[in-house]
């Protein structure tokens, strides 16, 4: 009888305490797996489905050929960041140094951890006003940070700065803001940033500042970076985001202005997490920034997108909200469904064939309002079809 083969130990994986014990797959990624499983228009992660500008891929293209293929330096290729540098002067009125204080990111996303491990220590609080861009909790329990949730006013999402100031204890170490609003499609106006200028001025808070729509908002607005004030640009961490201005969001580029004691302590960060940024796609920005009507354009391009989805959305039961800025549409279900949000918009994946977000996915205790977020930043065909489907509710 031939000699069996030898039986192989059992090894069992070793059991580890998660970092993130609360968290699962985004809401992002269930949504749109669902929407894929049933043919759904998605309307749901904010993504554009349309192409970026030609001129854009052959820059790209272009650098790839000239031998811009190894690693740039750590902060970012010095083109891009005098680029940046130029655009905030012009736009905002404050002058960073692209040599230390303009710093090339891997996404938004990687900015904003990048930051808070840079600066929030075990049991410093920051302040989180919900409901917010999924990363923000997440990233704060990385650092060991307490999230000191504020929520915004509910049904206006508009901040409640007498909440703020409550929440600010001699343990806050920043305030993460956001605008234009993701998920809510609001905007602070100049009040809001004077006031918030006000409030943080007698203390040693950092504020981080979410600008990543900063190029899509209309009906005449100004978007209100904290550059354009003295005393928050000057404890700021900015971030924005080239996939969001671009329609590249697959790029996964953004960049981060702050003033240089600011910024090296970012550094220090972003050296080991990523170390630096795609080499090309740097150099095809730069080029491509030469032209500022590219971003100058983005209010009108968006706007009458919104406007297409408003007007139909209008035929129908959902009761909207205002659409100030970014790429996303929020109506109220009230007059449709009593379902909670999640439930509801899983519903009107599977039997409608429309993905929206529901508001509660926002908010660490899942707060229901009746609320769903959609993305406008769709090919006209794609939203006409949406809106087809839609109508009949």
């Amino acid at each position: 009888m031939p000699n069996s083969a030898p039986t192989q130990p059992a090894f069992a994986t070793p059991a580890l305490r998660s970092r993130l014990p609360d968290v699962g797959t985004t809401i992002f990624t269930v949504m749109s797996a669902l929407a894929t499983e049933h043919k759904a228009v998605n309307l749901g992660q904010g993504f554009p489905d349309f192409a970026c500008d030609p001129v854009l891929l052959d820059a790209v293209s272009q650098a790839m050929h000239q031998g811009h293929n190894q690693y740039p330096p750590m902060a970012g290729v010095p083109a891009l960041r005098e680029a940046v540098a130029e655009k905030l002067t012009r736009l905002y009125g404050h002058s960073y140094r692209a040599s230390d204080e303009i710093t090339i990111t891997a996404g938004a996303t990687q900015a904003i951890i990048s930051i808070v491990l840079a600066v929030v220590h075990p049991g410093d609080e920051v302040i989180v006003l919900e409901p917010c861009y999924d990363s923000y909790l997440p990233n704060i329990a990385l650092a060991g940070g307490v999230a000191v949730r504020v929520p915004l006013t509910p049904g206006t999402f508009r901040p409640d700065f007498d909440k703020i100031a409550a929440a600010i204890t001699p343990r806050t170490r920043c305030i993460i803001i956001n605008s234009p609003h993701n998920p809510s499609g609001t905007i602070w106006r100049r009040a809001d940033m004077l006031r918030l200028q006000e409030i943080l001025a007698p203390t040693h808070v950092l504020l981080i500042s979410d600008e990543v729509y900063e190029h899509m908002v209309y009906d005449g607005a100004a978007h209100e970076s904290a550059a354009r004030y003295p005393g928050l640009a000057a404890r700021s961490f900015i971030v924005s985001s080239f996939g969001k201005t671009y329609h590249v969001t697959g790029w996964k580029v953004g960049f981060v202005a702050a003033p240089a004691a600011l910024s090296a302590e970012l550094r220090k960060v972003h050296q080991f997490n990523v170390f630096t940024v795609n080499t090309p796609v740097q150099y095809g920005l730069a080029a491509y920034m030469r032209e500022p009507g590219r971003y100058l354009e983005l209010p009108a391009f968006y706007q009458r997108k919104r406007d297409l989805f408003r007007q139909g959305l209008e035929k129908t039961k959902f009761r909207l909200l205002p659409s100030e800025g970014t790429f996303f549409q929020c109506a109220d279900i009230s007059d449709i469904s009593d379902k909670s949000e999640a439930n509801f918009c899983r519903w009107l994946t599977i039997e409608i064939g429309v993905t929206a977000i529901p508001m509660s996915a926002f908010y660490r205790d899942a707060f229901d309002q009746k609320i769903v977020r959609f993305c406008f930043a769709k090919e006209e065909s794609t939203l006409r079809e949406g809106l087809a489907r839609l109508a009949q509710l």
